[in-house]
C-alpha cells in the first residue's frame, strides 16, 4: 500500500477518499499538491480535502510541474506536512505511525529545501526551462508512494529507517530515492549532469533543517516523532542561526573588503592563479600549470580523493590568503552545505592543543561551536577548514617542532574524517614553503600538495584588465595608463628582476599603483639584485604612501594633517611598529608595545608624538593608520599590517638602522665606535632576542646594507666580537641582572632569559654566515667567518659550533637545525668537530668542510652540492639521500657511512675511504673515485656509469646489479667483488685485478674494453 494512502487511511471517519481519481502524471498532479496546501491552510473540512488527497501519489508529485512554478510556490511545503498531520490527529484522535509521519514530513522538508534553494540562487532558477516532467520521470514519481527501491532493491520503510531519516536525512533511504528523481528533473529542465548532481546534493543535505523545523511545529501533536530528537530543538535552531550568521558576517564579507586603502575590493581585482604539483619537496616544473580553483574543486568533489589534504604553498605576496577568502566564499555560494567553509588564520591560533578538535573549536569560537560540543561529529554538517598561513603558526612558536606536530595532527584528523562517516570534513592548508625547511622528508603522506606559480602573461593580462576597470575615473585615461604600464614591464630596459617580481600579485599591485601615480620608472631598477629590486619596490611603496598617495588636489599631504608628522618621522615610527609586529610572533602588536619602544628613542618626532599620546592613544593610532595597518579583531588596542611582507620589510629597515650605527666611528682619528660595546650588547638583545630571523627578513637586511653602502667589514668585526663572547656564555652567566633577562621582561616570554639568549646568539650567527656568504660570492670584502673561531688563533675552538647546537636544543630537539639549517651555504667549517650532529636537510652547498669531523653525523637529505669535504671524517655518518653533486670529498673518511640513495654524480672522491660503507642505490655517475678505498663497500644497485675508478680498491665489494657501463676501472682491485647482474658494457678493465670475482648469467660483459689486459681473469670468464 502506498505510504500516502496509508497515512490518510489512519483518519478514522466515514469519509471515502476517491483514490481511483488519481491523475496518471501531468502538470495537474503538481498543482494538486499546491491546492492541498492551500486547503489545509484554510482549514477546509474532510469532505473538501478528500478529492485533493485522492489525486496524489506523494507530495513529490509537485515535481511533475515546471520547476520554476515550484520555486514560485507562495506557500511553504512544510505547511502541507504539519497541516496534514494536525488534521489527522484532530479528526481521528490518534497519532499516525512513526514511519508514515516521517515519510510525509521528509517529502515536505525536501521540497521546502529545494524551494528555498531556488529562491536563494536565482542564477540556477534562471537556467530552468518552463517544461513539465517527461513521461519516464512522471512514472517514477507515481511509483514513489508505492514502494521504495534503493539500488534496484525494494526495501520496507520501517521504524528503524524512519529514525535514521529524522536524524540524518541525506544518508537515508528516502534521500537515495528522492535524489535521482530531482536530479533527473533538473537535467530535463536545462542543467548539466554535474550541475544537477551538485544542486541535488545541496538540497538533500539541507533538508534536515526543515525536518527539524517541521517536527518542532507538531511535536505536541506527535510525541513519538518528537522523542526521536529529544529536547535539543531550540539549541539546534540557535546553532543553525549562528552558522548562517558566520557565513554572512565573515565568509561573505571577505571578498568585499577593500584592498589596502583603495576604493576597490578584492572581488574587483581578483584573478585565479595557477599551481603546479610538488613532489619530494620540489615543484614539478615539467608539469602543466593548473587553475588553482579548478584544482581545488576537483579534489573536493572527487569521491576517490576524500582522504587528501589540500596543501597550497607559495612565497610572500603570491596570493595564498586572497585565494582563501575568495574560494571560501565560492564554497559558501556554490557548495554549502555539501561543504561549509570555515576560514582560520593560523596567526590567530593562540594555543595549539594536543587534541586537534580542541584547536579548531578554540580557533572558530562562534556559538555554533560553543553550543554544540559534538559539532565535528554532527552527520548533517560537513566543514571545509581553510587553515591559512602554517608559516605564521611556526613563527609564533619559535624554533619548537610545532609545525611538524601540527601537520601530523592535520594528517590524523583528515584520515579519521575519511574513515568515519560522521566526520566527512576536509582541510585546506596554505603557507610559505620555507617554513617546511628541515621537515620536508617527514611530511604527511596524504597531502595533495601544490605550489602557486608566478603569474603567466595571460593571467597578468586578466589582472591588468580588471585593474584598468577600477583605477581611474576617466576610462580613456585608465586604458592609456594601463597600456603604458604594460609597455614599462615589456620594455627591454625594464630589469629582469622587476619583470619577475611583477609575476607576484602583491608586487604587481604595488608596481601598478606606483606607476599609476608616477612614482617609478625602469631605470630605477637598473643592475638591482633580486633582493635589491624588492627593496626598491617596498621603499618606493613607502615613499608613495607617505608622500603621494594621500595628497589633495592642492598638493597638501593628508598624512601630515592626520599625524602632524613629517614623512621621514612617520617612517621611523612605522619601522618600530614593524619590529614590534615581528617580535610579537603573532603578526600583530599592541599599541602600548610600540609606544614603549618609541619612549626609548631620542628623536624629536617620537617625543612629540608621545607627548600628544599622553592623554589619548589616538595620535599614535592615526600615525599607524597612515600606512597599511589595521586594528585586530579580538585583540584590543593592537594593530597588524594588511600584508605581513610590509611588517617584515619595515622590521628589516629598523634592524639595518642600528647595524649601520654600530659601524660609525667618531673622534679625530675615527678609531672609536660611536656606539659603545656595552650599548651594542643591549641593542643586539633588543633587536634579535625575540625569535628566529626569517629568510625574507635576512634577504631584506642584506639588500639594505648593500644599498646603504654599509662598511660590512666593520659590521662583521663588531658582530663577531659579540658572537664569540656570547658563545662563551658571557651574558647568560652574568651575576647581576642579565641583558637576556631584561629583554625577556620586555617581551614577557614564558621561558624567560634563556630563550632570549639563544635567539640573540643564533640570529647574530645567521648574520655572520650571510656576511661571509655575501663576501665570498663575488669578492665583496675581506670577511672570513668561522663559526668555531678563526683557525690558528686563540679564538678557535673546534667544538664551539657543536656546543651551540647543544645549547639551542633547550628550545627543542631540532631547534638549531630549523633556525640555522638553511644558512650554511658557503660556510667555512674547516676542522670543525661536528661529531654526531644531526644536519638532516641542511643547506651546505659550497660549504668548506675540509678536515671537519662529521663522524656519526646525520646528513640525511642534506644539500652538499659543490661542498669541499677534503679529508673530512664522515665515518659512520648517515648521508642517506644527501645531495653531494660536484662536491670535493677527496681523501675524506667515509668508513661504514650510510650513503644509501645519496647523489654523488660528478663528485670528486679521489683517495676517499669508503671501506664497509653502504652505497646501495647511490648515484655515482661520472664521479671521480680514482684510488678510493671501497673495500667491502655495498654498491648494489648503484649507478657508477662513466665514473673514474682507476686504481680504486673494490676488494670484496658488493656490486650486484650495479651500473658500471663506461666506467674507468683501469688497475682497479676487484678481487672477490660480487658482480652478479652488474653492467660492465664499455667499461675499461685494463690492468684490473679480477681474481675471485663473482658473476652470473645476468652480468653484462659485452663491449668491455681491454678485458684481455686484466689480471687474474677467471678461466670461466675467459
Amino acid at each position: 500500500m502506498k505510504l500516502w494512502r496509508k497515512l490518510w487511511e489512519t483518519l478514522n471517519t466515514e469519509i471515502t477518499i476517491p483514490w481511483d481519481e488519481t491523475i496518471q502524471g501531468s502538470v495537474e498532479a503538481g498543482k494538486n499538491v499546491l491546492e492541498l496546501a492551500k486547503a489545509l491552510r484554510e482549514n477546509q473540512d474532510a469532505e473538501a480535502l478528500a478529492p485533493l488527497v485522492g489525486r496524489l501519489d506523494s507530495l513529490l508529485d509537485v515535481l511533475d510541474s515546471p520547476l520554476v512554478e515550484v520555486a514560485g510556490a507562495a506557500l511553504p511545503f512544510v505547511s502541507i506536512a504539519t497541516g496534514t498531520i494536525k488534521f489527522i490527529v484532530e479528526k481521528s484522535h490518534k497519532e499516525p505511525s512513526l514511519e508514515t509521519s516521517i515519510a510525509l514530513v521528509s517529502q515536505a522538508a525536501y521540497l521546502e529545501s529545494f524551494r528555498q534553494f531556488l529562491g536563494e540562487h536565482p542564477e540556477v532558477k534562471n537556467q530552468l526551462e518552463n517544461t513539465p516532467a517527461s513521461q519516464e520521470v512522471a512514472r517514477k514519481l507515481r511509483q514513489l508512494g508505492q514502494n521504495l527501491e534503493v539500488n534496484g532493491q525494494e526495501i520496507e520503510f520501517n521504524e528503524k529507517y524512519a529514525k535514521e531519516t529524522l536524524i540524518c536525512f541525506h544518508e537515508s533511504p528516502l534521500a537515495k530515492v528522492f535524489n535521482p528523481l530531482l536530479a533527473a528533473r533538473l537535467q530535463e529542465s536545462g542543467l548539466t549532469e554535474n550541475e544537477a548532481k551538485i544542486v541535488t546534493e545541496r538540497v538533500s543535505r539541507n533538508t534536515h533543517r526543515y525536518l527539524k523545523a517541521t517536527v518542532a511545529e507538531i511535536k505536541d501533536k506527535v510525541p513519538r516523532l518528537a522523542a526521536v530528537y529529544g529536547e535539543g530543538w531550540q539549541r539546534d535552531l540557535e546553532i543553525y542561526s549562528s552558522l548562517d550568521n558566520y557565513l554572512q558576517d565573515v565568509i561573505a564579507k571577505k571578498p568585499l573588503e577593500t584592498v589596502f586603502d583603495e576604493k576597490f575590493t578584492f572581488q574587483d581585482i581578483y584573478v585565479p592563479l595557477e599551481v603546479k604539483p610538488v613532489k619530494s619537496g620540489e615543484v614539478d616544473e615539467d608539469a602543466a600549470a593548473e587553475n588553482i580553483e579548478a584544482w581545488a574543486k576537483n579534489l573536493l568533489l572527487d569521491e576517490t580523493k576524500q582522504r587528501k589534504i589540500l596543501f597550497i604553498q607559495g612565497g610572500p605576496g603570491r596570493g595564498k590568503s586572497v585565494f582563501c577568502r575568495m574560494f571560501a566564499d565560492w564554497v559558501r555560494r556554490e557548495l554549502h552545505p555539501i561543504y561549509t567553509p570555515i576560514l582560520i588564520r593560523l596567526r590567530d591560533v593562540r594555543d595549539l592543543k594536543q587534541d586537534f578538535d580542541e584547536t579548531l573549536s578554540a580557533a572558530v569560537g562562534w556559538d555554533f561551536v560553543k553550543n554544540d560540543k559534538g559539532w565535528l561529529t554532527e552527520r548533517n554538517t560537513r566543514f571545509l577548514f581553510f587553515l591559512d598561513g602554517f608559516d605564521e603558526l611556526l613563527l609564533e612558536r619559535g624554533a619548537s617542532n610545532a609545525l611538524k606536530q601540527f601537520l601530523d595532527q592535520i594528517e590524523q584528523f583528515q584520515r579519521h574524517c575519511n574513515e568515519n562517516n560522521e566526520r566527512g570534513h576536509r582541510v585546506l592548508v596554505t603557507g610559505r614553503p620555507l617554513a617546511l625547511y628541515g621537515i620536508e622528508r617527514l611530511m604527511p603522506g596524504n597531502l595533495a600538495r601544490v605550489s602557486i606559480v608566478p603569474m603567466s602573461e595571460e593571467i597578468q593580462q586578466q589582472w591588468l584588465e580588471k585593474w584598468q576597470n577600477v583605477v581611474a575615473e576617466n576610462p580613456d585615461l585608465a586604458e592609456e595608463k594601463t597600456k603604458q604600464f604594460q609597455q614599462f614591464l615589456a620594455d627591454a630596459n625594464c630589469p629582469a628582476q622587476v619583470k619577475e617580481l611583477a609575476q607576484e600579485p602583491l608586487l604587481l599591485y604595488l608596481l601598478a599603483a606606483m606607476y599609476r601615480d608616477n612614482q617609478i620608472k625602469a631605470q630605477d631598477f637598473a643592475e638591482a639584485s633580486q633582493g635589491g629590486a624588492k627593496v626598491l619596490i617596498y621603499e618606493s611603496a613607502l615613499d608613495w604612501v607617505l608622500n603621494k598617495q594621500r595628497t589633495t588636489e592642492a598638493g597638501r599631504n593628508l598624512n601630515l594633517d592626520l599625524t602632524n608628522l613629517e614623512p621621514e618621522d612617520l617612517r621611523s615610527i612605522l619601522a618600530e611598529a614593524g619590529l614590534c609586529v615581528v617580535q610579537s610572533g603573532r603578526e600583530y602588536a599592541a599599541i602600548a608595545a610600540i609606544k614603549s619602544r618609541l619612549e626609548e628613542k631620542e628623536d624629536e618626532a617620537a617625543k612629540k608624538l608621545l607627548t600628544a599620546a599622553q592623554e589619548s592613544e589616538e595620535p599614535l593610532k592615526n600615525a599607524l593608520a597612515a600606512f597599511y595597518l589595521k586594528s585586530v579583531a579580538g585583540a584590543e588596542n593592537s594593530v597588524e599590517f594588511f600584508h605581513k611582507s610590509f611588517g617584515e620589510f619595515l622590521c628589516a629597515e629598523r634592524m639595518v638602522e642600528s647595524l649601520q650605527e654600530w659601524t660609525t666611528k667618531t673622534g679625530k682619528r675615527r678609531k672609536t665606535y660611536e656606539t659603545l660595546t656595552s650599548v651594542l650588547d643591549w641593542q643586539v638583545y633588543d633587536l634579535f632576542g625575540y625569535g628566529n630571523l626569517t629568510q625574507e627578513i635576512v634577504e631584506y637586511v642584506m639588500a639594505l646594507l648593500e644599498k646603504e653602502q654599509t662598511d660590512l667589514a666593520v659590521l662583521f668585526e663588531r658582530l663577531n666580537d659579540f658572537y664569540l663572547r656570547w658563545s662563551d656564555g658571557e651574558f647568560i652567566e652574568a651575576t647581576n641582572e642579565t641583558l637576556p633577562q631584561k629583554k625577556a621582561r620586555h617581551l614577557q616570554i614564558e621561558r624567560g632569559q634563556r630563550e632570549v639568549d639563544i635567539y640573540a646568539g643564533l640570529n647574530v650567527l645567521i648574520l655572520l654566515l650571510e656576511l661571509h656568504r655575501y663576501a665570498k660570492s663575488g669578492d665583496k670584502g675581506q670577511i672570513d667567518f668561522h663559526p668555531c673561531g678563526k683557525p690558528g688563533t686563540d679564538d678557535f675552538d673546534e667544538t664551539r659550533l657543536l656546543r651551540i647546537f647543544g645549547y639551542s636544543q633547550c628550545l627543542g630537539a631540532f631547534a638549531y637545525l630549523e633556525i640555522l639549517g638553511k644558512f650554511f651555504r658557503r660556510a667555512d667549517l674547516r676542522g670543525a668537530d661536528l661529531t654526531g650532529a644531526d644536519l638532516t636537510g641542511a643547506d651546505l652547498r659550497s660549504a668548506d668542510l675540509r678536515s671537519a669531523d662529521l663522524s656519526d653525523a646525520i646528513l640525511r637529505s642534506a644539500v652538499l652540492r659543490s661542498a669541499v669535504l677534503r679529508s673530512a671524517d664522515l665515518s659512520d655518518a648517515n648521508l642517506t639521500g644527501a645531495d653531494l653533486r660536484s662536491a670535493d670529498l677527496s681523501e675524506a673518511i667515509l668508513r661504514s657511512a650510510d650513503l644509501r640513495s645519496a647523489d654523488f654524480s660528478e663528485t670528486i672522491l679521489r683517495s676517499a675511504d669508503f671501506s664497509e660503507a653502504n652505497l646501495s642505490g647511490a648515484n655515482l655517475r661520472s664521479a671521480v673515485l680514482s684510488d678510493a678505498n671501497l673495500t667491502g663497500a655495498n654498491l648494489s644497485d648503484s649507478n657508477l656509469s662513466d665514473s673514474n675508478l682507476s686504481g680504486a680498491n673494490l676488494r670484496s665489494a658488493n656490486l650486484r646489479n650495479a651500473n658500471l657501463s663506461g666506467a674507468d676501472l683501469r688497475s682497479a682491485n676487484l678481487s672477490g667483488a660480487d658482480l652478479s647482474g652488474a653492467d660492465l658494457s664499455g667499461a675499461n678493465l685494463s690492468g684490473a685485478d679480477l681474481s675471485g670475482v663473482l658473476w652470473d648469467s645476468y652480468t653484462i660483459w659485452s663491449n668491455a674494453i681491454n678485458l684481455h689486459e686484466a689480471e687474474n681473469v677467471p678461466e670461466g670468464l675467459l
